[in-house]
């Protein structure tokens, strides 16, 4: 949100999708007025939104869409990845995303127009061709060096096995978990035709935040990268500091539902997990019903 909000721009939060985790059209259609510039949604730990029904809603409105794509390296909703669905789409390459050069980004524009203000805009106002010293408009210094781009394009030649293995894994690690009384995996919408899984996710529905971060604390003491699922991000101080809409957290979280619950009760694993063997996933599922059954 603070990329809208740095803006000067007030950033809407809208429910998700129980099942995916991913925005919900229905709640995005409700918030759309004549005052939205943008709908912005991730692609959460992986797994593409519904872009049937958030490109109908855009196409109807005239609001454009910014996918945040930085957990969706090589996904593809109907046959086409990320950047073919276009509009604009921002990947993220900091230190634990599938691809990394340690910090940096990318960003696809399916329109010529945007993609060379948006570059004037990442270097310092200047345009491509400049030998001059020209600022044409406002800008910053937001320019990725070519060594991090080098370490960026050796990765594209695994990228594609390594997302191969994650979605072999994960159909038998959300299998045996899902055997496991109390866990919920997150679900699959069968139109998202490749996940690159950036996340191992789980729900434990009845937890509450204190006792899920204590599940989290017992299943990294016994050995798994495990992690307390993002909190909304209308429950993050940084929210309620420029551009936020005029209600309360508790009048927003009452719209939000899911979005509580996943932030109440959500769990996920670091993506290596799911680069480990077949009997690998049965140990990890195994640890998790063992912790759960402590807690």
């Amino acid at each position: 949100s603070q990329a809208a909000q740095r803006l000067g721009a007030v950033a809407v939060p809208v429910d998700v999708d129980l099942e995916t985790y991913c925005l919900d059209p229905a709640g995005v259609e409700a918030a759309v007025t004549s005052r939205t510039r943008a709908i912005m949604p991730v692609h959460m730990a992986g797994h593409f939104c519904d872009m049937d029904a958030l490109g109908k809603i855009s196409a109807n409105t005239g609001v454009p869409l910014i996918q945040d794509a930085a957990h969706a390296h090589g996904a593809s909703w109907q046959g086409r990845r990320v950047g073919e669905h276009g509009g604009i789409a921002a990947f993220s390459f900091q230190n634990g995303k599938l691809m990394t050069a340690g910090e940096g980004g990318l960003v696809t524009f399916s329109d010529a127009e945007q993609f060379e203000q948006a570059f004037l805009r990442h270097s310092c106002g200047r345009p491509r061709t400049d030998r001059r010293y020209l600022h044409q408009t406002s800008g910053s210094n937001f320019r990725m060096n070519e060594f991090s781009a080098s370490v960026l394009r050796a990765q594209l030649a695994r990228l594609g096995g390594q997302i191969d293995t994650r979605e072999q894994r994960w159909p038998l690690l959300a299998g045996l978990l899902a055997q496991v009384p109390g866990v919920v995996p997150q679900g699959r919408d069968p139109r998202c035709d490749r996940n690159p899984h950036y996340m191992a996710m789980f729900r434990l529905p009845g937890f509450d935040e204190q006792r899920r971060n204590a599940l989290v604390d017992d299943l990294v003491e016994r050995g798994l990268p495990a992690f307390a699922a993002f909190r909304a991000i209308y429950r993050s101080a940084g929210f309620w500091e420029t551009g936020a809409p005029a209600e309360t957290v508790d009048q927003i979280a009452a719209r939000c539902p899911n979005v509580e619950a996943i932030g109440a009760d959500g769990v996920w694993l670091h993506h290596r997990t799911l680069l480990g063997t077949e009997e690998q996933m049965h140990a990890i599922a195994e640890i998790v019903a063992q912790a759960l059954a402590a807690a």
